[in-house]
């Protein structure tokens, strides 16, 4: 069998292997795809479906090494120091297309498997690749899963989802056994694009009739969702959520002008050059509306970049009032001004500014945003590296961060003025715990002493329709499986005299 120097499977290695010593999945994957020497070509041998391919090879493999490790472990005759590093790749990717990907033959995933096996320089451990591969098939045409699981219930869901344990134990604290699982199975699905529709140019609800000709006439499934009013989710015609089989997806869904989806590239889609929509998860559209900013309001994004929610808040203001948006990084602030000007919104003020520490607008906001650096938990599906690159010991750094955010950002409120805490994360300690810590410190700013009995901060549950998704005291917690959208957690408060 001929195999190309830069076929689709090859490359995948290649971005493993960086992605093995620390390299970022996206940015290892839009290196090896964007080389001179690795672009589709006639003469390399890399078509256009051979890039999705590799995406979805490196991205599944990502999400699912802890899975594939243990079939390898459970299945090898080899123990793992005697495997070099790039022969556990391999084998990964050869495990990953049998277990995982319905449209690979099982004989194209063990003959290309082994192949890659002698290109990479281990032509001697041919024979044991083989051997793994069909051990595997001939395992699954019993009646019991070649893998093997633990009886303790916490490392059964980890090993057979491939999650940390200590991820799925904060999830099953909060959900049970049942909608763990279910929740594990959607991070490990490719993700969705939403859009969300610029009213500013036109009444939304013709904005999104014509939008949603446009995209449809482009050979797109759109489709809207009722808890975001302003979003369009966009699927590709072969797009399947439920599995990785069928067609090779892109995966994740866009960068800008990305051509790897299976949607196309970003600025090419009709209403993008005019402004008439944006890139964003409904989830963190459904932010914004909770914050419900008024047009002539003075309204702080403490953490503005990438910059959705900023422009967002400007459009539900219909772009009169302020909106003031902090950053650290100036690169990060000139991607939201171009997104601006873009879109037409005009009442956008950007500085660059740590907001722990700002003493700007003390007393003087309507409405402020802390959309807080967080460890991401409710858009693992998007990050397939993250749940290897995050800890304990990280979140508790992260939570020391968020309540400092929230305590200052907390000053710029007015008396009556709303404050809303919002992360894109599925955990306690960085949500309801740092809401917690924030209500028992505060008072009323004018006295020097907490007073207990008149707290300085009351929680606002939210309005229909989201008011379904409220849980404890009033918090908004969006479970990825329940709404079909990316996970986040919203506090809205109101300060009071």
């Amino acid at each position: 069998m001929v195999l190309f120097r830069h076929s689709a499977r090859q490359l995948a290695i290649y971005a493993l292997q960086a992605i093995a010593g620390g390299t970022y999945t996206d940015i290892a994957l839009d290196r090896v795809l964007s080389q001179p020497t690795q672009k589709p070509s006639p003469s390399s041998g890399l078509t256009l479906v051979d890039r999705r391919f590799t995406t979805q090879l490196v991205y599944g493999t990502v999400r699912h090494q802890r899975t594939l490790d243990a079939l390898i472990d459970q299945l090898a005759q080899k123990a793992p120091s005697q495997q070099p590093p790039v022969l556990r790749i391999i084998l990964r990717l050869g495990l990953y297309q049998l277990r995982y990907l319905t449209q690979v033959p099982p004989s194209a995933a063990v003959d290309t498997t082994v192949e890659l096996t002698k290109i990479n320089g281990l032509g001697g451990l041919a024979g044991f690749t083989n051997g793994l591969l069909r051990h595997y098939i001939r395992l699954t045409k019993t009646s019991q899963d070649p893998l093997q699981l633990p009886t303790n219930l916490v490392q059964r869901l980890g090993l057979l989802h491939s999650f940390p344990d200590w991820m799925i134990e904060i999830w099953l604290e909060q959900l049970g056994e049942e909608e763990t699982g279910r929740l594990c199975h959607w991070f490990n699905q490719p993700p969705i694009l939403d859009l969300r529709v610029n009213p500013l140019h036109s009444s939304l609800t013709s904005a999104i009739v014509d939008i949603t000709a446009a995209l449809k006439a482009c050979g797109l499934r759109v489709q809207p969702n009722p808890f975001a009013p302003q979003a369009l989710r966009l699927y590709p015609r072969y797009y399947t959520r439920d599995g990785e089989g069928g067609n090779p997806v892109g995966d994740p869904p866009i960068k800008q002008g990305d051509d790897d989806s299976g949607i196309g590239s970003i600025p090419d889609l009709p209403g993008y050059g005019e402004g008439k929509w944006i890139v964003q998860e409904s989830s963190a559209q459904i932010v914004s509306h909770l914050l419900d900013p008024q047009p002539g309001e003075l309204i702080i994004d403490a953490c503005a970049a990438p910059g959705g929610k900023t422009t967002h808040i400007a459009e539900l203001m219909h772009n009169q009032g302020q909106v003031w948006g902090y950053d650290l990084h100036p690169s990060r602030l000139k991607k939201i001004s171009e997104n601006a000007k873009r879109l037409g919104v005009t009442c956008i003020h950007l500085q660059k500014g740590d907001s722990c520490g700002l003493s700007n607008f003390v007393g003087q906001a309507d409405r402020v945003l802390v959309d807080a650096p967080c460890s991401g938990l409710g858009t693992l599906h998007r990050h397939a590296d993250a749940r290897w690159r995050q800890s304990p010991a990280t979140i508790e750094e992260l939570t020391t961060l968020q309540l400092q955010l929230l305590r200052n950002a907390s000053t710029w409120v007015k008396p009556g003025g709303i404050l809303v805490y919002a992360t894109c994360t599925l955990n306690p300690m960085e949500n309801q715990r740092v809401i917690e810590q924030f209500l028992q410190s505060a008072a009323p700013l004018h006295l020097d002493e907490p007073l207990p009995s008149k707290p300085s901060w009351v929680v606002e549950p939210p309005p229909v329709p989201w008011f379904q998704m409220t849980e404890g005291w009033g918090y908004v917690t969006i479970w990825p499986h329940r709404y079909q959208m990316d996970g986040f957690f919203v506090a809205r408060l109101r300060r009071v005299n």
